[in-house]
């Protein structure tokens, strides 16, 4: 489909979903006084009409006429109402369907029967004596009320994920058990971020307030796990202040993520991708943070040593990118006792680190977010994402080697969190 017709088409479908549900305010709406039926779709039609021109000014807009987080919030601002309207279009359309194939029957029935069914508001038959229930041909008032009631949950979910969600972080403190652990690391203390994707803030403020959070831990090492930006490597330039605060007795050790390879947009040339990948990584120097491509670094702590190693982004799942070299990071440290990967893409582990390095100990990745979206209550742990990763978040072990995968510190896409929360991770080494 081209993206002409792509214009005109999502239009009418939002025009359609907006009259299928204005069907359903129309019914509840219909013991009101004209006046306020009036009123009521005045509203309506008036946010319809608000949603729309916003979609072709947005189509017909210079890329770099406004910036990224307001292009982000006025598309939220158009697909969070609809996505939230599919739902109770679904509910209004089973009560249709229903309504369709007791029409069907009525067929068989009394004329004034099938005349009754066609009439919407109408709330009874004229002759309910003949065994036909009463509500049997009108359309019901509580599946258009549940169809509202279950429209306006995401919505409301979605908004408050937005103003709260986005940047309520959250601190998990997880033990680490290692068997071969040198007893000069045993207590160490790691504080582990991923995902800050800087491109799409939009509360320097808040932001600034989880950076304190996880400076209250005071953690030995801190580690980040890939994507700093969305796309282009500016967009961290106004929080370089803000992400330099981080320090840590044993420094800040970082990798790159997906994303900070620039790789979902069109550049002018490939010196300007390498360019921006270039800029990426001297953000991450700039901050004094120690940025790992496909290498290792040797920690000492009371007379002992292990090993941190960091890669590149190494994804396996469907088009990931795959940029790291493993085999080069690792080399060195065989002789170590105890290995920490940094890994931004989960898939990682799977595919390539539990088959050929089975000394690695732990594996810190990223990368899915959580989907931004979930549930996490005692006893129910549910994504999206779970049907895409199968490590999405949390600690994950098989024999003695452990992963974890961190829900993020920022969000992309859409501009908040519901459920899953932005999280700063605190581990403590210990021997098992």
């Amino acid at each position: 489909m081209n993206r002409t017709a792509l214009f005109f088409i999502l239009p009418a479908i939002l025009l359609l979903i907006d009259w299928y549900v204005f069907q359903a305010i129309k019914t509840l709406s219909r013991s009101a006084t004209e006046s306020t039926q009036r009123i009521i779709a005045i509203v309506f039609w008036g946010f319809t009409v608000v949603s729309l021109l916003l979609y072709v000014i947005m189509q017909f807009l210079p890329p770099d006429s406004i910036s990224r987080q307001l292009r982000t919030f006025l598309w939220a601002a158009i697909a969070i109402p609809y996505f939230s309207k599919v739902f109770a279009v679904l509910i209004i359309f089973i009560d249709d369907l229903g309504r369709f194939f007791r029409w069907v029957v009525s067929l068989f029935y009394k004329p004034e029967v099938r005349e009754a069914v066609v009439d919407n508001t109408q709330q009874t038959i004229p002759n309910a004596a003949d065994g036909i229930p009463k509500d049997a041909i009108s359309r019901s008032d509580f599946l258009m009320k549940t169809a509202l009631v279950v429209g306006a949950v995401p919505l409301v979910g979605f908004t408050w994920g937005i103003l709260s969600g986005a940047h309520d972080y959250r601190i998990r403190r997880i033990k680490l058990p290692l068997k071969n652990l040198p007893s000069g690391f045993n207590g160490m203390t790691i504080a582990q971020i991923s995902d800050i994707h800087s491109g799409s803030f939009f509360n320097k403020t808040a932001v600034k307030g989880g950076v304190e959070m996880l400076l209250g831990q005071k953690p030995d090492i801190i580690f980040f796990t890939g994507d700093l930006v969305n796309t282009h490597a500016e967009e961290v330039n106004s929080y370089i202040d803000v992400f330099d605060k981080l320090k840590a007795p044993m420094g800040v050790y970082s990798i790159l993520g997906n994303h900070d390879y620039g790789k979902y947009v069109q550049w002018p040339s490939a010196q300007a991708e390498r360019q921006n990948v270039m800029n990426v990584v001297a953000a991450h120097k700039q901050m004094g943070w120690n940025i790992m491509m496909d290498e290792n670094k040797i920690l000492e702590q009371n007379g002992d040593k292990i090993a941190l190693i960091g890669v590149q982004n190494l994804g396996f799942g469907p088009a990931a990118l795959r940029a790291g070299n493993l085999a080069k990071a690792y080399q060195g440290t065989q002789d170590y006792p105890v290995k920490l990967l940094l890994s931004h893409d989960p898939t990682h582990w799977d595919a390539e680190v539990r088959p050929k390095y089975s000394d690695i100990d732990v594996t810190f990745s990223g990368h899915t977010h959580g989907a931004q979206f979930g549930v996490e209550v005692p006893g129910i742990k549910w994504s999206p994402a779970q049907y895409f990763y199968r490590q999405w978040a949390g600690l994950y072990q098989e024999g003695n080697q452990r992963l974890y995968v961190n829900r993020g510190y920022g969000y992309i896409g859409y501009p908040g969190r519901v459920g899953i929360l932005p999280e700063i991770t605190i581990f403590e080494l210990v021997k098992a």
